[in-house]
């Protein structure tokens, strides 16, 4: 498959000569051991494993001085593909890096074997970079190489928008998987996404994670699909899915553990406040979602909650939350004190009384009003208002909120 540059790989370029140890963490078929190949593909010494390979994974867990023997020792770079199928993976990686002289890479599904238990060995000892789906700029690099370039030079007009917003719209309907991106047509990227559904129910649920309510978790995984970007009801999806509140509240963190979906908490001065307030969800990816619900129609009556999930997906290296008061008034999303409405159609330049509302309490020095096509800035006090099309939003995702 055509390798399509990340835009991580400038962070991750900075600690390739480093003693640490580098994670590359993020869902199954993101990207990461592409991405990782690439990085050591001009590099000499390398050795490349993989613990899809029970021989070497029974080796690391059960004779890690034969392993070191085999798979360590001669070479400079050590790459160990799908780490999260080991058992204590940590403490074996802590004795490697204790006692040998070589560069460790890691990658793999962040299940909690990765990435909780066994990372605890390795404080001090490792870099944990997480790696996504395809943002927008990414998979319109892998579309259309030369459309990409103009959009990231951010000198376009009207036409040209007309074109970002129809790759946007199929973004939208699947998603920023490599491989689903990189599909000859349509059907094809719904059987990618069927297969990826399935292979995270059946590799990440019951094998790595050793769990059996597929059947409830199918229902979860579909009831939050109808849900993006609402406040979670708990009682309503223990209702749907049979879980317990106990057993729902498991699963939704595993849910986020396995970069499945994401909640953001609400947005106050008062952290107190804040703590006790209900989250909402979204997905990582709209691809993943939209196979969860079979439904990858072009015209829709989600496409509004789809929208507002994007601009969560493409921000999500932030620390992303919403705004609700007791009456009702709600901004989607804030960013250090910045409010972000979205709205998917707006043809003139206003505001909600809810967007108003949040500007009078906290006073920003900014705001943004993110819809397809309208464009401009306006001024309610000492708050400076962009009206911003999604794909020039998403092109301020580096700034600093």
């Amino acid at each position: 498959m055509t390798y399509v540059k990340r835009d991580i790989e400038v962070q991750l370029t900075q600690y390739l000569d480093a003693k640490e140890i580098i994670a590359v963490v993020g869902p199954r078929q993101c990207g990461k051991t592409t991405l990782v190949t690439h990085f050591l593909r001009k590099r000499k010494n390398v050795n490349t494993i993989s613990f899809d390979d029970i021989k070497q994974l029974s080796l690391f867990e059960h004779d890690i001085d034969s392993f070191i023997e085999l798979n360590v020792r001669g070479y400079k770079y050590l790459f160990i593909d799908e780490v999260q199928y080991a058992k204590e993976s940590g403490k074996k990686l802590k004795y490697i890096y204790d006692t040998q002289d070589i560069k460790i890479f890691i990658s793999g599904s962040s299940a909690p074997e990765l990435s909780i238990s066994s990372m605890k060995y390795l404080v001090g000892r490792i870099f944990i970079f997480k790696l996504y789906p395809f943002s927008f700029n990414e998979f319109l690099r892998a579309k259309n190489a030369q459309l990409e370039k103009l959009y990231s030079r951010g000198a376009y007009k009207e036409e040209i928008l007309k074109q970002l917003n129809v790759y946007l719209r199929e973004f939208l309907l699947y998603g920023g998987y490599p491989r689903v991106a990189l599909a000859k047509d349509d059907a094809e990227k719904q059987t990618v996404l069927q297969n990826l559904y399935n292979t995270y129910l059946l590799k990440e649920i019951k094998e790595i994670l050793g769990l059996q309510e597929n059947d409830k978790l199918v229902k979860l995984l579909k009831a939050l699909s109808l849900q993006i970007g609402n406040l979670l009801n708990y009682n309503e999806l223990s209702t749907i899915t049979g879980f317990s509140y106990v057993q729902l509240k498991k699963y939704l963190q595993i849910l986020e553990e396995t970069y499945v979906t994401q909640r953001i908490s609400t947005f106050h001065m008062n952290k107190r406040t804040e703590l006790v307030k209900t989250p909402k969800i979204y997905f990582i990816d709209l691809g993943f979602r939209n196979i969860c619900i079979d439904n990858f129609a072009a015209e829709r009556v989600d496409l509004g909650a789809m929208y507002e999930n994007t601009v969560f997906s493409e921000m999500i290296t932030h620390e992303v939350k919403y705004w609700r008061t007791k009456a009702g008034a709600e901004v989607d999303f804030v960013i250090n004190k910045t409010p972000i409405e979205i709205k998917s159609q707006l043809q003139e330049q206003k505001t909600t009384r809810s967007f108003q509302s949040f500007l009078e309490k906290y006073k920003p020095k900014k705001g943004f009003i993110v819809s397809q096509n309208c464009e401009g800035i306006a001024k309610k006090g000492n708050t400076t208002i962009h009206f911003v099309p999604f794909v020039k939003f998403f092109q301020r995702k580096h700034e600093k909120w």
